[in-house]
């Protein structure tokens, strides 16, 4: 009978915007399977939270650092340095990124320039700062974290919908770029998911309701099959699968984790 192991210990790899939400899950799941990992977010003292709440022995396994990933000096530092401590480097998981709200004609340019500048050079920042260590390793994989918007955009975020678009063409020819070398590319597109953003939606919204019953509405008027919400730790298991070395002939994939949102038959 086969055992699954996904044969991520003492792996290394490296996940942008971790000291919370999907990152933080992403980050705690990689270092109970036994990978090295280096994080960075801009708060460093959210970071510094995280690797207090790990127990020692795993401490030593968490390199954690500040950084903005649309500076792109910044990230070639932090993923050299993660390389550095633990000697080599496996895998990226681009994580990081914030959203932002209105319709087309209605969000200022410069909205639309910082969604741009956070996704998609925040993933071209990672990865070419990452690439010649991955090039180094004998099984390198990249994620890249992205929403369902990116397929079917919400109109009441345009620019998020047009920057995660972008993010999803580029990450198609990162796949091709690094074929060659057995790097697989692959994108998760998340959906609705119970993290500090939503707290924060729900209240921004003046809703009187509860914030269950809110999330239940909502998910009801985003159409998301399911009827709920996800949780992370629904979404960090399939990033396993994706950096796992085992994972070597899934590339130039897009895999939704958003309980049927968008889905098509």
């Amino acid at each position: 009978m086969l055992k699954l192991d996904l044969k991520l210990e003492g792996r290394v790899v490296y996940v942008t915007g971790g000291s919370r939400g999907i990152g933080k899950a992403i980050v705690t799941t990689l270092l109970s399977e036994g990978a090295c990992v280096g994080t960075c977010a801009r708060n460093l003292a959210e970071l510094e939270q995280l690797r207090d709440s790990l127990p020692e022995s795993v401490r030593s396994r968490l390199a954690i650092q500040e950084c903005d990933v649309r500076n792109p000096e910044a990230v070639r530092a932090a993923v050299t340095n993660t390389t550095e401590q633990f000697g080599h480097l496996d895998g990226i998981v681009a994580n990081a990124g914030f959203g932002t709200s209105g319709r087309v004609l209605e969000t200022p340019i410069s909205e639309w320039m910082t969604q741009y500048e956070m996704k998609l050079l925040g993933v071209l920042n990672l990865v070419q700062a990452a690439a010649p260590a991955l090039r180094q390793s004998d099984a390198g994989r990249v994620v890249i974290m992205n929403g369902v918007t990116a397929r079917v955009p919400d109109s009441e975020m345009a620019a998020v919908s047009a920057a995660r678009s972008a993010v999803s063409h580029t990450a198609y020819l990162l796949a091709t770029e690094f074929a060659s070398d057995g790097i697989c590319v692959n994108v998760v597109n998340i959906g609705a998911i119970e993290t500090n953003r939503q707290r924060v939606r729900f209240e921004r919204s003046g809703s009187s309701m509860t914030y269950s019953a809110w999330a239940k509405q909502e998910a009801e008027r985003r159409g998301i099959i399911l009827g709920r919400f996800g949780r992370t730790d629904e979404v960090a298991p399939l990033v396993m699968v994706l950096l796992s070395p085992l994972s070597s002939y899934i590339t130039g994939s897009s895999i939704d984790i958003a309980g049927g949102l968008n889905a098509r038959p």
